[in-house]
This record gives C-alpha cells, sequence and structure tokens, in this order.
C-alpha cells in the first residue's frame, strides 16, 4: 500500500494550493503524455502549477510527491511507483526531482517498467534536469517554465487582467488595453519585484537573496561538481556583472579578477546562464538558435538586478534588462550591428523617453522602444508594452 505519510502530504499541499492564477504555461501542457518533465529556475511557480492541475482535476489514482520526502530516505522512487500502480495508480508527479540522487536512472526504469502509468516530473534546477535527461531523450517531452511576465504580474498582485498580445500587435501600437490606462507606476514596481510568483507574499528581498544563494551555492556546484571554494567565485563573478550590466564579456580581465582560468569563465557563465542568473546575447554567426559569440551578459531579470544593485541599479541596464528577459521567452533575440537588439526582422533600440530615432534612421523594420511613456506612436513604442507577450 502506499504509506499514508505520502497521502497525508499531499492533501496538506494540494489543500494549500490556490486556483485562483494559472501561469502562463498552465493550458499548453498536455498533461497525459506518457512522461513529461517541467523545469525552470527557482521560485517561479513550478510546483503550484503541478499541483493546481491535480486539484482541478480531481482523480483518486493520481500521487503527487516530492522526492525530498523523508520517505525516500530509506524507499525508493521504483518501489514508490510499483506500489502506487498495484494500487490502480495511473497519474504520477513527482517534484523537486534534482533532489533524488540517481533520479534519471529509475525515472527511465519506471517507465520501462509502467506504460501505462503517466509520470509528470519538475524540478528547481534546469542544470541537474539536462544534465539527467541523455537517458531519457528519447522518452521524454520537455517544458519551460520562465518567471512572470508584466501581464501576469498584474492579474496576480493587482488583480487586473489584460490579454497577451503578438510582437506584431506591439508594434502596431495595438497593445494598449482599456483594463490598464496608466501603466507606468506598476511597471515601476514589478521592475523591482514582480518577476517571481512569491511578490505578493512578503519578505521579497529575503527571498530573492535565497534564490541566488541556493542556486550559486547548491544547484551549479552540484551540477559542475565544484568545490565550494569555486561556488564563491561564482558568486564573486555575478557580482562584478549586476556591478556593471549589460556586461561586455572579457574573459582574461575576468579570469584575472578572479584567480582562475581564462578556459573557465565561458563555462561558468553558461553555468549561470542555464540557472536564468543571467542572460547572454549572441551575435547571429552561430545562427538563430546557435551558440554565436556573446556579445553583452544581463542579469537574468530586473529583480535580480535590483538585489543585488540596490538603488545603484543603471536605469539603462534595466530597462535592457527587462526587455531581453521578456522577448527571450517567446522569440529569438540576438545582438543588433547597429542597434540593440534583433528578434527576427526587427530591429530595437532600447532608451529613456527622449531616446532619438537617429540610430535606426535608416533600419527597415526599426523601432525605438522607450521607457516612461505611455502610448506608441509609429516606430516609437512604450517598453512596459513587451511585457503583455506572454
Amino acid at each position: 500500500m502506499i504509506d499514508e505519510a505520502l497521502l497525508q502530504y499531499m492533501r496538506e499541499q494540494l489543500n494549500l494550493t490556490s486556483l485562483d492564477f494559472k501561469r502562463y504555461l498552465y493550458n499548453q501542457i498536455d498533461w497525459n503524455k506518457r512522461l513529461q518533465c517541467l523545469t525552470g529556475g527557482r521560485g517561479v511557480g513550478k510546483s503550484t502549477m503541478v499541483k493546481q492541475h491535480i486539484k482541478e482535476t480531481p482523480d483518486e489514482h493520481s500521487l503527487y510527491v516530492s522526492a525530498d520526502h523523508s520517505y525516500f530516505t530509506t524507499h525508493t522512487l521504483i518501489e514508490m511507483a510499483d506500489e502506487f500502480v498495484k494500487e490502480g495508480g495511473e497519474h504520477l508527479y513527482i517534484d523537486e526531482i534534482h533532489k533524488y540522487e540517481g533520479w534519471s536512472r529509475e525515472i527511465k526504469q519506471i517507465y520501462d517498467t509502467h506504460p501505462a502509468l503517466k509520470v509528470f516530473i519538475t524540478g528547481s534546477s534546469i542544470l541537474d534536469l539536462l544534465d539527467g535527461e541523455a537517458d531519457l531523450s528519447r522518452r521524454v517531452v520537455m517544458k519551460h517554465l520562465y518567471g512572470m511576465s508584466f501581464r501576469e504580474y498584474l492579474e496576480l498582485v493587482h488583480k487586473i487582467h489584460v490579454p497577451t498580445y503578438s510582437l506584431e500587435d506591439v508594434l502596431a501600437g495595438k497593445a494598449q488595453p482599456k483594463e490598464l490606462p496608466h501603466p507606468l507606476p506598476l511597471f515601476r514596481q514589478y521592475l523591482r519585484d514582480g518577476y517571481y510568483p512569491f511578490a505578493q507574499e512578503g519578505d521579497f528581498q529575503e527571498r530573492m537573496q535565497n534564490v541566488i544563494r541556493q542556486t550559486m551555492e547548491s544547484d551549479i556546484p552540484h551540477y559542475a561538481r565544484m568545490s565550494p571554494a569555486t561556488g564563491r567565485k561564482l558568486r564573486q563573478m555575478l557580482s562584478i556583472v549586476a556591478q556593471s550590466a549589460p556586461y561586455k564579456p572579457e574573459a582574461q580581465s575576468l579570469a584575472n579578477e578572479l584567480h582562475i582560468s581564462r578556459n573557465d569563465v565561458p563555462n561558468y557563465l553558461l553555468f549561470m546562464e542555464r540557472a536564468e542568473l543571467i542572460g547572454q546575447l549572441r551575435d547571429d554567426t552561430g545562427g538563430m538558435r546557435g551558440l554565436g559569440k556573446v556579445e553583452k551578459v544581463f542579469l537574468g531579470n530586473t529583480n535580480i538586478q535590483y538585489t543585488l544593485a540596490g538603488e545603484n541599479a543603471e536605469v539603462g541596464n534595466v530597462r535592457e534588462t527587462f526587455f531581453y528577459s521578456q522577448l527571450h521567452v517567446t522569440h529569438d533575440v540576438i545582438a543588433s550591428r547597429v542597434s540593440d537588439f534583433c528578434v527576427g526582422d526587427y530591429t530595437f533600440e532600447v532608451g529613456g523617453k527622449k531616446k532619438g530615432k537617429k540610430q535606426i534612421s535608416d533600419v527597415p523594420n526599426g523601432y525605438v522602444v522607450r521607457d516612461e511613456i505611455e502610448y506608441a506612436t509609429r516606430q516609437i513604442i512604450p517598453l512596459w508594452m513587451f511585457g503583455l507577450l506572454y
């Protein structure tokens, strides 16, 4: 029989789960796939989304467990799944899978042994999941959840419901929802503390520091088999990027400052990018989805920027970080040879409310993205509108 402690844990978790707000990815998931994996950075709401689905579709043949539950100190995932199937189980949801040693091997065995069982796994660390995925690459369906858009923040925190808009709608000036007559004060607040769903729960700065600390000191070092000393080097690197983001990567000077090998710098930056603490803007030499030369390094989102830099966060950097963090969820974003960003056939120059058109005056499909304005006019688009894409 299924251990009563696991059943009680599921009941308690579902009782604490609200159905009032659902993330953008919720309705894009086919919950009946044989094996599906949801990844994402710490604190973006993966666990909540899974529990919402279970609560919204009650089924006595479903089981939700967390891989770090004390039950698994004396039992394996395989043992639990075998018992669950014997009891008629059909849908197994395993949260925080990366916290279970050897999870990939056991999930593969469960998949092969129980063909009728639907398994859904999540993990806060995309690093471990990508590393363990090798044995499951032909079996698992991968989904990735990013932090909240400005649109989602409005709905969750301020109960303002606005639709999503396509990039073409935004560029045509159509992203002007009547529910949001004056967006700028709320937009400024979002930049500081609106990317994570826990924004409404209080103690935001403390929670943000914990997300950064756990990612840098636990997730990345565990994945990369680093020593604690190397983990501290990563935190130093993040601080350096934060002080001057968008950071122009200079591997040798960064290596000298951190007393590490120059060859380690790209790897460390890539680890932080996968953990979503930073974003790397590449040129087009590797193709739209290739790994071209890194032109700029941003922090992962503006909340991280304000957490690390506080009131010293440079407003121009904040604007570019927001633009990149919102656009790259739904589009390929690369460095522009004449301006800031390219997205498909479009070129964007990002700046304040007085930003001019000079740099894009001769560029086909060129747009100026201005902060601190409410309305779009021809080739001038308000920055906040790019937060309504998902």
